[in-house]
């Protein structure tokens, strides 16, 4: 046996592993591959529990975890091997982390081509999950914008795998069943600074926050939409739209051109390990609500903002899931069809008249969809939201609202998922056999596999 076989073997014991969530942890054993060689290894060494791929840990559910088997930490893979400068192409390790391509990429001028709520997630886990971000109705998915990827299979083999094929369409967003992302070739989007030219405005109900998004969307690279689901009557579904686009040279003001492209996220003290019961009660997260609201301007155009501020808020607070407490909280982001707007109005009621204290809720509008057969968006109308897991009856409201996802033609997002069911998978993803047949043929043994795969029964 080669030394990379031994330094992969079970010297560890096993561990709970959760997801940001803090939900449902399960044991498993951590395998921490320092090369391509070891990670090959650690596939071979898994068991009959199998193995899954695990980045930073930002997936909210139980996609990253392994009850009795292994779970490869690929974070120790994290080398930057080139950079064209010219034609702003990446080739990265999966473990790089968007935070750190935007470290050593900003400077030549060049950004990620999607980044959601974190920038602290892997590039492996980025085309897992297939990621979207604030910019999916100009620039669809992360997987529009990988050039290939090397891919471990259950066999031992490493293969590349190119845009087009059956493999990259299963992996991009398959959850990291098909085999283990090695690496990865990114087209980058070139920018002028590190800052982002940003347009503010109120909406007073939830069709008029769809009209301005309707509207106006096709003038902005990138669109969201805080909504504050616990206004209800003539003020269901208000929301502080925001909207922008990575500022040019010469929209700086002078002292900020003398270095345009400083990358300098700020960081703000870790949330407590303890919080006190109470804090996220339907009345403290209807009062916050309430000043967000009502401290964000009717209309403001222009501002400078930092990359960090207008795109990971939460990143400079440290821990911020703490924030709920031991129990944690589930995220429940569904997407549903243009044309079936009446399904989100009645949606966001329910949630309203339900009194879920959320104040993390997002409304964003999907472009055209992408290749990936398990992938998420589609076009239309995306609402993710953050509700503590401990609230009373929440698996049944929950599977309610799966219900009428799954008869709008619409689906819920896997990477974020803690809860659905097998039944509702396979009404919503309607490639799913595809998907299914190709793994079988891929990887017959399960070799691959997480909680959340043995859960909906992929």
């Amino acid at each position: 046996m080669s030394d990379a076989e031994t330094s992969t073997e079970p010297a560890e014991p096993a561990e709970p592993v959760t997801g940001w969530g803090r939900t449902a942890p399960s044991v498993a054993r951590l395998v921490r591959p320092r090369s391509y060689e070891e990670a090959a290894a650690a596939v071979r060494a898994c068991g009959t529990r199998g193995g899954i791929a695990r980045g930073l840990g930002r997936a909210y559910g139980d996609a990253a975890q392994n009850a009795g088997g292994a779970v490869l930490d690929m974070t120790a893979l994290a080398r930057i091997r080139s950079i064209d400068a010219d034609a702003g192409l990446v080739v990265c390790d999966a473990g790089v982390s968007l935070h750190r391509l935007m470290e050593v990429l900003l400077p030549l001028g060049w950004f990620v081509p999607v980044t959601p709520g974190t920038r602290y997630v892997t590039v492996g886990g980025a085309i897992g999950a297939d990621i979207h971000g604030k910019n999916h109705h100009v620039s669809g998915s992360f997987g529009r914008h990988v050039r290939a990827f090397d891919l471990l299979t259950a066999d031992g083999t490493v293969r590349t795998v190119l845009p087009g094929t059956d493999l990259f369409d299963a992996t991009t967003g398959g959850m990291g069943l098909t085999g283990v992302i090695l690496s990865a070739t990114i087209q980058l989007l070139p920018v002028e600074t590190s800052l982002m030219s940003v347009d503010t405005e109120r909406a007073t109900d939830l069709d008029d926050l769809m009209a301005r998004l309707t509207a106006n969307d096709h003038g902005y690279r990138y669109s969201v939409a805080w909504i504050d689901l616990l206004a209800r009557g003539a003020a269901t579904g208000r929301a502080v739209l925001t909207r922008g686009d990575h500022a040019p040279h010469d929209a700086l003001p002078r002292r900020a051109r003398r270095d345009p492209l400083a990358f300098r996220p700020g960081r703000l003290p870790a949330a407590p390990a303890f919080v006190p019961e109470g804090l996220l009660s339907r009345p403290a997260v209807g009062l916050f609500n309430e000043l967000w609201y009502r401290k964000a301007p009717r209309h403001r155009t222009g501002e400078l903002q930092r990359l960090s501020a207008f795109f990971h808020p939460l990143d400079g607070v440290p821990h911020w899931n703490r924030v709920y407490g031991r129990g944690g909280f589930v995220q429940y982001q569904f997407v549903v069809g243009y044309g079936r707007e009446d399904t989100l109005r009645r949606i966001v009621r329910r949630i309203a008249r339900r009194g879920c204290p959320s104040f993390l809720a997002v409304l964003k509008r999907f472009g055209e969809g992408d290749p990936g057969w398990l992938s998420f968006p589609m076009p239309g109308w995306t609402l993710a939201l953050d509700i503590p897991a401990g609230l009373t009856g929440l698996g049944a409201f929950l599977d309610e609202l799966d219900e009428e996802v799954a008869g709008a033609g619409g689906r819920v997002y896997l990477a974020k998922d803690s809860r659905l069911c097998p039944e509702a998978l396979r009404a919503m993803y309607p490639r799913l056999p595809d998907f299914l047949a190709l793994r079988a043929e891929l990887d017959p043994r399960s070799v691959f596999t997480s909680d959340l795969a043995r859960r909906l029964g992929l």
